[in-house]
């Protein structure tokens, strides 16, 4: 009885696939209306297709247009201001030291801010000067005007 069972299901599928491929390759109706779009091809002219992109809200430029505008942005770039200038930008940093907090994470801190140019070296300087013990918690502000002894005495008590 199983084999019964399973014979008229495959025999269903069959017809159903088959019935379903009759109908499929007969209907012309979709493959008119393919045919019909790939073969209608339009040609437009380069004002054509210029106003077409403009009110679509492209921006179209010749090539010679193109090279104008770079020679134009070119010559109006200005240069870097002098060193001189960039020093003078002070950046000021408020410095949040913790209780628990060692010299390590307070150079790590300034060097973040770019105070100092090495967290490494500022630690074994504290180290050097024995000063590692001297960190009093609080907030400081420390900026880039400030030698390198104004922010170590600022943070740290002899």
């Amino acid at each position: 009885m199983r084999i019964n069972l399973l014979s008229s299901f495959a025999a269903g599928i069959l017809i159903t696939t088959t019935i379903c491929g009759v109908v499929y390759f007969t209907d012309d109706n979709t493959t008119q209306k393919a045919s019909a779009k790939s073969s209608e091809k339009v040609q437009l002219t380069a004002p054509e297709m210029k106003d077409k992109l403009e009110s679509e809200g492209y921006v179209v430029q010749t090539k010679e247009e193109l090279e104008k505008t770079l020679q134009a942005a070119k010559s109006t770039e200005t240069k870097p201001a002098d060193s001189k200038e960039k020093e003078k930008a002070v950046t000021q940093v408020l410095v949040n030291v913790a209780d628990g907090m060692t010299s390590i994470d307070v150079a790590n801190a300034l060097f973040q801010a770019k105070l100092i140019p090495d967290a490494f070296k500022f630690t074994q300087d504290i180290e050097a000067r024995g000063l590692q013990n001297a960190l009093r918690p609080g907030s400081y502000t420390v900026n880039s005007d400030m030698s390198y002894d104004q922010i170590i005495a600022t943070i740290f008590t002899n």
